[in-house]
């Protein structure tokens, strides 16, 4: 999977403007899918099969968005300042590099600090493009951009800008590659703008209106020095959503996956993440709500220009999700 994750971590998509990761994924799925649409939000939704006898209408999502920044002036010596699109840390940024879509590239620099043991605001960066004046800068206001990190192979540990969350839309493509038989109508939904308020998933569930949502993430671990107290770690398979900072998994869902990563005996750990959430948030109370829950890969330095994930980790999410469809879904 590492040619697949290295040619989506690279693509440039910030929130709202997907168009680029959204082609390359349709490449990937065409030939797989029974249909393909896009819809008013940008998702592109595959269907895969029909409801057979004991199956479900079930919506897997991965967002295909990522973290960026937007310009909101340029001053009288072609410095750049903007804003943040999702959740950009401020400690990340600083000697950071952007990549826009029009190409450019440019490097996030900061005020004059008093304390040098202080981090800059948001509002006290700019990015440096090189430029002189507003008249030779070559990005304008309402240009967005992306942190611009290559993709690196260290063995099983892989390295990314954007791991989340193109590391589980790579999961979501090789599960769709990989299912045979389901008894179950299966949408594969690579959802927008996720980042900055779950609204693909929102539209896309309201208008599949699913029995059962799934969705696949990132979330953070525990297992760095002095990091968050958390039961997660690399290399110890992926992890089946309990709770976050958005929603409580259904446990009826969360039962269901257990049982299809024991039967198949896929490793696996059980995730409680404190802040933030997914698209299972969103599915979870479309319409008349449905039970949902996620599988999620678990990734290091979480929104920061350089994430990290364990390949097996990814593997078995793709086990886990295939035991999970390939099989009439007990929900009673």
């Amino acid at each position: 999977m590492k040619s697949l994750i290295k040619k989506l971590v690279e693509s440039v998509g910030p929130s709202g403007y997907e168009s680029r990761v959204r082609e390359v994924v349709r490449k990937e799925v065409e030939d797989y899918a029974d249909e393909i649409q896009v819809d008013a939000m940008g998702n592109l939704i595959v269907k895969k099969g029909v409801k057979k006898e004991g199956g479900l209408r079930v919506m897997l999502s991965a967002h295909i968005d990522e973290i960026g920044v937007m310009v909101t002036h340029v001053d009288k010596n072609g410095f750049a300042r903007f804003a943040t699109i999702g959740g950009v840390r401020p400690h990340t940024c600083y000697g950071s590099r952007v990549r826009f879509l029009n190409g450019t590239v440019g490097m996030i620099g900061g005020e004059k600090l008093d304390n040098m043991n202080q981090v800059h605001a948001i509002e006290a960066m700019f990015i440096d493009v090189g430029a002189t004046s507003p008249e030779d800068c070559p990005v304008k206001i309402g240009d967005v951009a992306a942190f611009d990190r290559p993709f690196e192979d260290l063995g099983n540990r892989l390295i990314s800008k954007a791991m989340d969350n193109r590391v589980c839309v790579a999961v979501l493509i090789e599960t769709l590659k990989q299912v045979q038989e389901s008894p179950h109508e299966l949408y594969f939904v690579f959802s927008t703008q996720e980042e900055v308020g779950l609204r693909g998933a929102t539209t896309a569930a309201y208008a599949i209106d699913p029995d059962i949502g799934i969705a696949s993430d990132v979330t953070m671990t525990g297992d760095t020095p002095r990091g968050v107290t958390m039961d997660v770690a690399l290399g110890k398979g992926p992890a089946i959503k309990v709770k976050d900072g958005g929603m409580i998994a259904d446990p009826k869902v969360v039962t269901a996956m257990v049982k299809a990563a024991e039967k198949h005996n896929i490793p696996y750990q059980m995730e409680i993440l404190l802040g933030g959430t997914t698209d299972a948030k969103a599915m979870q109370i479309s319409r008349a709500g449905m039970p949902a829950g996620c599988v999620s890969v678990p990734t290091r330095y979480v929104h920061t220009p350089s994430e990290m994930v364990d390949l097996t980790d990814v593997e078995n999410a793709v086990k886990l999700l295939l035991a999970l469809i390939s099989e009439p879904i007990n929900l009673a």
